[in-house]
């Protein structure tokens, strides 16, 4: 990635003086063709093609064209195409990447483009670099603990009160489930997403990010992996080794597969999870640290709408950008899954189109709003922070690095990814 983004950087300064720009708006054939490059599941680009669809009736000249990956090979396809002067007109990006494509010139500026009078002012700033509207986001998440209560119930426990359970608290009803699972269910799976970390460092009043710079203490990240090793020595949740195995896709979560009680995902996959569960599940704020004053709740763009630069399809782009966020009937297409619609008129509309899982999650959202913290941008670099924080988490949990020697690697790395 970081080859692949560099030669990014000097292919776009060689290029940008040969680019078109906006220019003419139309294709061969009398249409305007725009590509929309995003990512997903097959179920997201079953959505994403009826949308589509959606909006061709409504506007006959011009085509869409989905450019799909699935996540892994998304931003390395994104990068090399971007590098080439092929940019897609409409891109689809999530935060950890905004900073990094806005400042190489590659996002068009949509004040002004879009209308966005009625979609959340907050939420809408979250797609702004140096006061200037390169991104729509798509709609809203959480990171919240997600709970099967039949399973802790089956197991003698009960569900905590979320606006007061420890981390303590959290490990010990998971250790107790575990043992009444009959090797069946752990009590909970973990996660290495640096949204966890972002919470449990949020909780000790520090910042992931802070003035450009990893903004954590080296004994707040040490007291996160303590956490995961308690977990794991508990046997509250299963093995480094044995998560590896369950992999990041949703559907294969433990929760999905009734083998877990607890589990941290985002807010947008309770919908996923809870269809392969079968099951009623809940979200819950996340365990506080003892003595913290908050849960570290944030609310995140699940994703942006964003649009080249360079695309000589502007005006066919901006409407189909408009279309995605504020007309009621692709909101009634894609319900919450690219995170619930930011658009408040859009959400009444859909209301009762939702599934009983996005109307927990929409209840469960409006219920922690007053608790959460801003919505804060990652800087340049940013998009390498998850393969940094794993290989390091990765190098404690497997027992291959010390805690000590595991922090200072992560720090030292990820800042120097942050200053190129």
């Amino acid at each position: 990635m970081k080859r692949i983004l560099a030669a990014a950087a000097i292919t776009l300064v060689a290029i940008s003086a040969t680019a078109c720009g906006s220019g003419d708006d139309s294709d061969s054939g009398g249409k305007t063709k725009v590509v929309f490059s995003y990512w997903g599941s097959d179920a997201r680009q079953k959505l994403t093609e009826s949308a589509i669809a959606t909006f061709e009736g409504k506007n006959p000249t011009i085509d869409i064209e989905g450019d799909f990956s699935d996540w892994d090979s998304y931003y390395e396809k994104l990068a090399t195409k971007t590098a080439a002067g092929d940019a897609p007109d409409v891109m689809s990006i999530e935060i950890r990447g905004l900073a990094e494509y806005a400042g190489r010139a590659t996002l068009a500026d949509l004040t002004g483009k879009v209308n966005t009078a009625d979609l959340d002012q907050d939420v809408l700033k979250a797609g702004q670099v140096d006061g200037k509207q390169f991104a729509i986001p798509t709609g809203v998440n959480a990171f919240p603990m997600i709970v099967n209560r039949a399973t802790v119930e089956k197991a003698g426990q009960k569900v905590p009160d979320d606006t007061a359970w420890t981390w303590d608290e959290y490990v010990s009803i998971s250790q107790k489930v575990t043992e009444k699972g009959d090797g069946k269910i752990w009590g909970t799976e973990y996660n290495e997403n640096p949204a966890f970390l972002q919470v449990f460092a949020a909780q000790r009043g520090e910042q992931f990010y802070k003035d450009g710079k990893i903004g954590m203490s080296e004994q707040t990240v040490k007291d996160w992996w303590i956490l995961l090793q308690k977990i794991i020595s508990t046997k509250a949740g299963p093995s480094a080794a044995q998560m590896l195995e369950t992999g990041t896709n949703v559907d294969q979560a433990l929760l999905a597969t009734n083998a877990s009680a607890f589990g941290s995902w985002w807010s947008n996959q309770l919908t996923t999870l809870s269809k392969g569960s079968g099951q009623e599940l809940d979200l819950l704020r996340m365990p506080k640290a003892e003595g913290a004053t908050t849960a570290g709740m944030f609310l995140q763009p699940a994703m942006y709408y964003t649009i080249s630069s360079k695309t000589e399809k502007a005006d066919a782009a901006q409407k189909f950008v408009d279309f995605l966020v504020n007309d009621p009937e692709a909101g009634a297409i894609l319900l919450s899954d690219r995170g619930l619609p930011t658009n408040p008129k859009v959400v009444a509309a859909i209301k009762d189109k939702l599934t009983p899982a996005d109307q927990k999650v929409l209840t469960f959202i409006d219920s922690i709003r007053s608790e959460l913290s801003p919505i804060a941008i990652p800087p340049k670099g940013s998009m390498e922070m998850e393969d940094i924080l794993k290989r390091a988490t990765d190098s404690v949990l497997f027992e291959k690095a010390s805690a000590d020697d595991a922090a200072k690697a992560f720090l030292t790395e990820a800042n120097a990814a942050l200053t190129k």
